[in-house]
């Protein structure tokens, strides 16, 4: 079976080395059955490290979002949220609401806010709600402090309450404190890997860690319509395009921070040949994790090298990849 594979895993392998992450796996799971898992490289760029294995926990960076757009999922399905379209302001009270003006939450969950801010904290408009595309963090915090509120909890403790325990997840989860099995961050090859923590668990920090294994399972959950776990509703809210409808015809598409193919897009992290309705969620650190709904496929692939796509050029590694997983099924 992981000779059909072979191109996709001499592709991790070869991006491995041109961008010095010192580790990567890759799961793949077809028809609800894990059809190749191939682990290489160690944990740390660093001397005596451990080498990659099932139970190496990568940070996934901004992948976490996945996470928090089922919660916000939950809070449409539930009526925590009345809609997408609902006005932002109804919900932040605390920000300008000139700023704000007719951002809705369908803007902030798409990227299509133009919100943005300076170094100094100040929040400033770059267009107009609805209008572009930008990938700016300050939405996910806004949504994190959101449904975080609107639970009276931290969407990672409901996860952990409502869907981790029924997938019997025990190596997904925001860290705080090293061990052996997380695996270090490469910021740049001459120096060494460092540990990517957080100072809470509460999702406001970049400090998610995970499993390639688990990192795929959690891409099937979404591909089987929620296991019986999560209300098919909940899945096809976070994994269907969200986006409002731009003029310019090049801009990505995204449901619920996901990535989705609907018409293939030159700005677009799927390349063109992956199948309408797929999607797919990556982190600044490398891990993608890709799901093929007309092929009943989920792939999983980590790296541990921020930036880990060469800067300017990252999309057209993504979309390679993704091209190249079409290609295989």
């Amino acid at each position: 079976m992981a000779t059909i594979f072979q191109k996709l895993i001499s592709y991790i392998e070869d991006i491995k080395e041109w961008n010095h992450s010192s580790g990567t796996a890759i799961v793949i799971i077809k028809d609800n059955k894990i059809v190749l898992e191939h682990y290489s490289g160690y944990h740390s760029n660093t001397k005596n490290s451990r080498p990659i294995d099932e139970n190496s926990q990568f940070n996934v960076a901004s992948a976490r979002k996945s996470y928090l757009g089922l919660v916000i999922a939950y809070a449409l399905y539930e009526g925590k949220i009345n809609s997408l379209d609902d006005l932002a302001v109804e919900y932040f009270k605390e920000y300008d609401k000139e700023l704000l003006g007719k951002t809705t939450i369908r803007h902030l969950v798409t990227h299509s806010h133009g919100l943005h801010q300076q170094e100094d904290g100040t929040i400033f408009r770059e267009f107009a709600p609805g209008e572009s595309w930008a990938y700016r963090g300050m939405n996910i915090l806004m949504m994190t402090e959101l449904v975080n509120r609107l639970y009276r909890k931290s969407f990672p403790e409901f996860l952990e309450e409502r869907v981790f325990k029924a997938l019997g997840f025990n190596q997904t989860a925001w860290q705080t404190q090293p061990n052996e099995k997380l695996v270090q961050v490469v910021d740049h090859p001459d120096e060494p890997a460092s540990y990517k923590l957080g100072q809470t668990k509460d999702g406001m920090e970049s400090n998610l860690h995970t499993s390639a294994r688990e990192f795929a399972l959690w891409g099937n959950l979404h591909l089987t319509n929620g296991m019986h776990i999560v209300p098919k509703e909940v899945i096809q809210l976070a994994t269907q395009v969200q986006s409002p409808k731009y003029q310019d015809k090049d801009l990505p598409q995204n449901g619920l921070f996901w990535f989705v193919q609907g018409t293939p897009a030159q700005h677009s992290e799927l390349g063109e040949r992956v199948p309408k309705g797929s999607y797919q969620i990556l982190g600044v650190t490398g891990p993608t994790l890709l799901v093929i709904p007309e092929y009943n496929v989920v792939v999983a692939k980590m790296f541990n090298k921020r930036y880990n796509y060469g800067g300017s050029n990252y999309l057209h590694y993504l979309r390679e990849f993704s091209n190249l997983v079409a290609d295989t099924f």
